[in-house]
């Protein structure tokens, strides 16, 4: 009798689990989590700065040393997908392998970090729409206002089924890719810039120099999102196949991306010249080596489509934090109303509406604080998010080492030991490096009060999680 009431409500759990609708292909989840890293974004943002304050010509290497890294985490990531089935990405492997509790702990973790990323980048979008708008003669409004707009037509979206935004996510990324990739063959196929090609992605001299913590730990910033292909496993067509495949398409398609684009734009720049151009124009210099190789209309759409980018982020991270706020209803840790799926749609929708209000209560602490959206708002928020997402990578790279050894023992040994030990080896180095910089993320000179804080809202979201674990049985 008690192993049959302790069967219930696991069977109700994952029943409720499964009830979101989709068909998903390798492609559709692609768009979603490629779209989440934004990678018209990352061009414009974090690589003039990875460039200015890193390791300058050296920097696109810092790309390819992510991607190798993450690339082994991805190995024993995707040996794990059969064994864990359903769609609790971190948190459920990492309860696989380190037990309940701290699986539940990376379960708020993981909610704490994705929603802080979704809502930061309202910081960002809401200053660039309303430089947009202000570019063709419209009027100059606040920033959030802007936001405001946007997170109108996020909340829609997120609240129908995810077929509709893998569809609007696929035009809005293939058209801000295109665009950098006309600019990269304008510029490779014109024999590179005013010093032809930098030689400083083959050079450990310029690998080495200046500061190439700050250049991995931008880098590291860039990836974010790839991770969260398992998150819609019940979404997706042939699960077990199309989650591997589409981890390792989105992680590779986007470690080329950068690696090649920040190069070009270093080319493009001239090799010595572009430490000093970067620091002076970070905000500007994707929008003025456009109209340098493609005119002045190429400007203007690299304009709007950074401002897409930031959308088709936006969305993607909605999409990503209604599905953990879903999973946590659905295991009865949040209330189950959260776990159900809308009858006609198949749409987390319930679960929607919450990460939409939670977002929302973050935007208008901003605006009622007066927060500066892109040096405060956004940076604070980021480095959240930085932090989080690289401690779930580490802790599930442990707890795929833990499980294959206690609980799979046997089976293919670089697939299940030696990738994921050389994975985990390279996170705990990032892991590292963020926690050395931090302040700086935040804009402190040392640890104070923002980069404290956030180690301590994650220790206290870690924390959460292991205390509901004690007081109720969960199934992850």
């Amino acid at each position: 009798m008690a192993q049959t009431l302790k069967a219930a409500p696991a069977a109700a759990a994952a029943a409720s689990a499964q009830s979101l609708r989709g068909n998903l292909s390798v492609a559709s989840i692609v768009f979603i989590v490629v779209a989440a890293a934004s990678p018209l974004g990352v061009i414009g943002g974090p690589v003039p700065l990875g460039i200015a304050g890193g390791n300058g010509a050296g920097f696109p290497f810092s790309f390819v040393i992510a991607t190798v890294v993450l690339l082994l985490f991805s190995v024993g990531f995707t040996q794990m997908t059969r064994f864990v089935p359903n769609a609790g990405a971190f948190y459920a492997y990492i309860g696989a392998g380190l037990g309940r509790g701290l699986g539940l702990g990376a379960a708020f973790v993981a909610l704490l970090a994705y929603l802080a990323l979704e809502a930061g980048v309202f910081g960002l979008f809401g200053p660039g729409m309303g430089e947009l708008v202000k570019a063709y003669g419209g009027p100059d409004l606040p920033w959030w206002l802007w936001a405001a707009a946007c997170f109108v037509l996020v909340a829609v979206l997120g609240y129908r089924n995810i077929e509709l935004s893998g569809k609007l996510l696929a035009v809005l990324l293939i058209a801000e890719v295109a665009i950098v990739v006309v600019l990269d063959a304008v510029v490779i196929f014109s024999g590179g810039g005013p010093e032809g090609f930098s030689t400083g992605i083959l050079s450990p001299a310029e690998i080495a120099s200046g500061a190439p913590g700050i250049g991995i730990l931008f880098a590291i910033l860039s990836f974010v999102g790839f991770e969260a292909t398992a998150v819609f496993r019940d979404e997706a067509k042939d699960p077990d196949r199309t989650i591997p495949r589409a981890t390792y398409i989105s992680l590779i398609a986007i470690g080329v991306f950068y690696t090649l684009s920040s190069w070009v734009l270093i080319s493009a720049n001239g090799q010595s010249t572009i430490v000093a151009n970067a620091g002076q124009n970070a905000g500007t210099l994707l929008q003025s080596t456009t109209e340098t190789y493609l005119g002045a209309v190429g400007g203007h759409i690299v304009q709007l489509l950074f401002v897409t980018s930031l959308f088709a982020c936006i969305l993607s991270f909605h999409n990503i934090s209604s599905r953990y706020f879903f999973q946590l209803g659905a295991r009865q840790v949040l209330p189950t109303a959260l776990g159900q799926a809308h009858p006609k749609l198949g749409s987390p929708a319930r679960a929607s509406v919450v990460a939409s209000v939670a977002t929302g209560v973050l935007i208008l602490l901003a605006v009622l604080l007066k927060l500066e959206p892109i040096n405060q708002f956004y940076t604070w928020l980021g480095g959240i998010s930085s932090v989080g997402v690289v401690l779930l990578l580490t802790l599930t790279s442990v707890a795929v080492l833990v499980f294959f050894a206690a609980k799979h023992p046997g089976g293919p040994v670089w697939q299940r030991r030696i990738a994921p030990s050389l994975g985990l080896v390279g996170l705990l180095g990032f892991l590292a490096i963020i926690l050395v910089n931090l302040p700086s993320l935040v804009g402190e000179e040392g640890y104070g009060p923002f980069s404290l804080g956030v180690l301590i809202l994650l220790v206290a979201a870690l924390a959460i999680g292991l205390a509901l674990s004690r007081r109720q049985r969960v199934l992850l």
